[in-house]
């Protein structure tokens, strides 16, 4: 069964070629196709397109299907092109002529639009709140090793102390900066494109606002040929979101693997979290960390890759943006394995408490003295040519404190400030209207 089939049957190999793998890929858009044909449908009954008894019957199947979506009893028979024909296949047969009155008002183009926006938002969700729990976990483990002091490089050359404190705090605040690129991306994807048919709007008296409200959208893609256009835009706007959470995470992954290596000797892991080598017997590789590193820089590529396919497309629907789906999908799988693996291994590390009383980390200080010389009235100028001259005769000696206050700093970790900003980001979001949308449409 095909929405658009007539009387004339499409040849084998072009219908395998065009559908691929759609109808697997199909099924995570089942509950969200099922939620925007009870929003459609209660529209229509209010400007006249069904009966009320009609709509009753409808809505109650509509319920009955995703409720054995919930259950995992839905699939997409052999023949059956996508989900859409699927759900509308199943009302048919369950309530005849009724089942055939849903699409009215719609195209496949909206009715797909409207699908990737819902199945958008939940899977943003999802991975905000997986965001969400590494962060706390970093914002803890910032705190409880604030004491702990490690070197601080520039140029991979040792510059200044750092601590476990400001490096845990720092992918922290990081995740706050990405979840303020994927909010932007949730904003985009928050509006309603239905109602634009395939792409330039009905004859019908279709009420748009309605279907945005029913589904607890924050607003309309109001001109209908944009909101056709939104389609592989939004996919590039949540993809760049993601790629930020992927680049932070990617990047504190290769501070373990560095970090773990002899050289450095900064941390360790449990054996039963390495793995080993087969004719090494005393390898214990960060393998967790160098997969999750590679994951990530594949994630940061997907931007890139949706771009291609939409760098030379003219406005209106093609078919060549249904490929996104194949590279778009899997990556909020992707990225959510990558946080709760690095939120379950972050706490196993064991850190070393005595790194800095190695000889080579001596002139790590030399920037405390520069200053303390400065507080005592020295030009910083003069300060630094002294200390640079004592460095180069041997003469140098680090100070046995250092002192640091400012906002941000090693002695000012600003924990506090940093989950204000979270909190402030996260209440940006506003899931609860969502939710009280969903549920009274399923009510």
């Amino acid at each position: 069964m095909k929405l658009w089939q007539k009387e004339t049957s499409v040849a084998q190999n072009v219908e395998k070629f065009t559908v691929g793998k759609d109808a697997e890929i199909d099924l995570q858009l089942a509950p969200f196709d099922v939620l925007g044909s009870l929003a459609h449908t209660r529209m229509l009954e209010s400007i006249g397109l069904m009966d009320p008894d009609d709509l009753a019957a409808v809505q109650r199947e509509l319920k009955a299907i995703y409720q054995s979506i919930e259950l995992g009893e839905f699939e997409i028979e052999p023949g059956v092109e996508d989900v859409h024909s699927q759900v509308e296949l199943l009302l048919t047969r369950r309530l005849g002529e009724a089942g055939k009155k849903i699409h009215s008002g719609r195209s496949r183009n909206d009715q797909v639009l409207v699908d990737l926006k819902l199945f958008i938002r939940h899977e943003i969700r999802q991975t905000v709140e997986a965001v969400h729990t590494l962060f706390t976990t970093l914002q803890d483990l910032s705190e409880k090793n604030k004491e702990f002091l490690l070197p601080g490089y520039t140029h991979l050359q040792v510059a200044m102390p750092s601590s476990f404190g400001l490096w845990f705090g720092a992918y922290a605040e990081s995740l706050v900066d990405d979840l303020q690129l994927l909010q932007a991306a949730y904003k985009i994807s928050n509006k309603n494109p239905l109602g634009s048919a395939a792409g330039y709007g009905s004859s019908f008296p279709l009420n748009r606002q309605m279907t945005t409200d029913l589904l607890g959208f924050e607003a309309l893609n109001y001109n209908v040929v944009y909101a056709q256009m939104g389609r592989g835009k939004t996919e590039r706007s949540v993809s760049m979101g993601l790629a930020s959470v992927a680049s932070t995470v990617g990047r504190m992954a290769m501070d373990v693997c560095l970090y773990m290596s002899q050289n450095f000797a900064f941390v360790t892991l449990p054996d039963e979290l390495t793995t080993g080598s087969s004719i090494m017997p005393h390898k214990k590789n960060p393998d967790v960390f160098e997969i999750m590193r590679g994951k990530c820089n594949r994630l940061q590529a997907l931007p890139t890759e949706i771009q291609m396919l939409l760098g030379n497309l003219p406005s209106g629907y093609h078919r060549e943006l249904q490929l996104l789906k194949e590279s778009f999908f899997p990556a909020f799988t992707e990225i959510r394995n990558c946080l709760e693996m690095m939120t379950f291994m972050l706490p196993h590390l064991k850190l070393n408490p005595d790194i800095l009383k190695d000889e080579k980390y001596q002139y790590l200080f030399s920037v405390e003295v520069v200053n303390n010389q400065v507080l005592n009235g020295v030009p910083f100028r003069d300060a630094y040519k002294n200390v640079g001259l004592a460095i180069e005769k041997g003469e140098f000696a680090r100070p046995q404190e250092i002192k640091h206050t400012h906002e941000g700093s090693i002695g000012n970790l600003c924990t506090s400030e940093i989950n204000g900003l979270m909190d402030e980001v996260l209440s940006g979001f506003q899931f609860e209207k969502v939710d009280n949308a969903i549920k009274e449409l399923l009510a």
